[in-house]
């Protein structure tokens, strides 16, 4: 997960064609995804579990949430006729219920620092589009919304989010501790961390972020190994070091990692569990390299250390 970009359906996902088969009183839902380039095409079915409807196969009474509130939408990221935001599906369709954590979000920066700096454009509808929105969608909640109940990328039942091989943590672990707080513990001795999350909230990782990288942390798929329900994908993180890192004074130069990750998802294309595997060392080269504000330094050493991934705009 990440700050954030941290995170992607509409149905489910953005591009995600769903298609409802009748027979018998039975219903199957078809998520079929298409992917398409000069050399082949690639289609992926997933079909979810037959609900039995009863005698008016077209009810959609035990269709998962997410469906029920999407259904009939037809959408692609390429339009974004939907609403403002062209890769979180559901950040438009948002009721007044949704307890957000800073009021709603607005990701128009850092969309336009993931367009004009991505190197992957997708095709519509195709499963690395797919993968691409869920994960900013997945982002997205952890980083701003306040309550587990109002999530609709995830099997709140089951989610559990694994960092570097080490046990898992709970979707409401995440939501109270910061997603990058889980992100960036690491096994060193206490004197070589350089990111302390013991001592660190929500808030704290959040401000730091938003200080150093004022425009954004933006988020890109690069490939898609494997299709569901056990989705593999490389992607990349990055963003300009426009603003203080704690005792660091900013250099201008992009700050980027790249990683590998994998979901597990069920039948209706909700997350049960997310692996990321990365090196923290890659975002806190850049970071620590900026020259020390003298002026600064004291007050600054004695809070705790931030994480600027935690809940940037990705």
């Amino acid at each position: 997960m990440s700050p954030q970009e941290f995170a992607p359906p509409g149905p489910i996902i953005v591009g995600l064609v769903v298609r409802n088969q009748t027979s018998r009183g039975q219903q199957n839902s078809e998520y079929y995804v298409t992917h398409d380039d000069d050399h082949h095409h690639r289609n992926v079915h997933i079909h979810t579990h037959h609900h039995k409807l009863g005698s008016n196969p077209s009810s959609s009474s035990q269709l998962p949430v997410w469906m029920k509130e999407t259904e009939g939408i037809k959408m692609s990221s390429e339009e974004g006729i939907m609403g403002p935001d062209k890769y979180r599906v559901f950040l438009h369709l948002e009721g007044p219920t949704v307890q957000w954590k800073r009021g709603r979000p607005s990701y128009e920066a850092v969309n336009k620092l993931f367009e004009d700096g991505r190197t992957k454009v997708w095709p519509k509808g195709s499963l690395e589009e797919t993968v691409q929105n869920m994960v900013k969608t997945l982002q997205m909640e952890f980083a701003n919304k306040a309550r587990l109940q109002d999530f609709k990328i995830i099997n709140p039942h089951k989610f559990l989010a694994f960092v570097n091989g080490r046990e898992g943590v709970s979707g409401e672990e995440v939501v109270k501790l910061g997603s990058f707080n889980e992100l960036l513990k690491n096994s060193l001795p206490e004197e070589f961390h350089y990111f302390k999350a013991k001592e660190e909230t929500f808030e704290s990782t959040y401000n730091d972020f938003k200080t150093c990288f004022p425009r954004g942390f933006a988020w890109e798929l690069l490939e898609v190994y494997s299709p569901p329900p056990l989705i593999a994908y490389k992607f990349r993180h990055w963003g300009f070091f426009e603003g203080p890192y704690k005792t660091h004074s900013p250099t201008g130069e992009m700050v980027e990692f790249y990683a590998m990750g994998t979901l597990k998802v069920d039948s209706s294309m909700r997350i049960e569990e997310a692996h990321f595997f990365y090196d923290p060392a890659e975002l806190f080269e850049g970071l620590l390299k900026g020259k020390k504000i003298a002026s600064e330094s004291k007050a600054v050493d004695s809070s705790p250390s931030g994480c600027p991934l935690s809940n940037l705009h990705n």
